[in-house]
């Protein structure tokens, strides 16, 4: 089994700088070590740790570069300043997951550009969901990865249970349908 290693943009200022890339690379270099995050970008909840979390993204992409480790890339309400970010020459060569994908058809295929996957949970489940559904008939069938989120986002027909990884099945059922394909494929 594999995991990643890194500190969610949604910490407060002092973990997100407790993260240095001496201590990121100590940890991650461990070879269960798949990949470096979640980071990322996450306005939703506050603007206010934005500097301490752009460092922190900076810090795991460098993490992710040195180690040639995919990046698990967490983002809410911070579009441009994620694709901004991941577009700077300084973080040309990244490569990972938009984990939790939520957001539009231009951020998916920007980060496709950028060498990222798009990972979809069972939010393309909910009957709410048209947009995101939108988003997964326009993007190409390699270029999408599925998750739960666990414990987090139930898909239907379980929504506003707990999550498990084995509900993984219903997002792919969705994908599948979305897509006009077969479960199989």
């Amino acid at each position: 089994l594999g995991m990643s290693v890194g500190i969610h943009p949604c910490e407060d200022i002092d973990v997100l700088q407790s993260a240095s890339v001496e201590r990121l690379m100590e940890t991650a270099k461990e070879e269960q070590v798949w990949a470096i995050g979640e980071t990322g970008l996450d306005y939703y909840w506050s603007t206010e740790n934005k500097l301490a979390q752009q460092d922190s993204l900076a810090r795991h992409i460098h993490v992710s570069q040195q180690l040639k480790k995919p990046l698990v890339v967490h983002m809410r309400d911070a579009k441009e300043d994620t694709l901004d970010f991941l577009g700077k020459s300084s973080s040309k060569g990244a490569s990972g997951v938009f984990h939790c994908f939520t957001g539009d058809y231009e951020m998916a295929k920007a980060g496709i550009d950028l060498g990222f996957y798009i990972s979809f949970t069972g939010i393309i489940t909910f009957k709410n969901a048209l947009d995101l559904q939108e988003v997964v008939k326009k993007l190409p069938l390699d270029a999408l990865l599925i998750e739960t989120d666990s414990p987090y986002l139930a898909p239907v027909p379980h929504r506003g249970k707990s999550n498990y990884p084995g509900y993984v099945k219903e997002v792919a059922l969705k994908v599948a349908e979305l897509k006009g394909i077969s479960y199989e494929q």
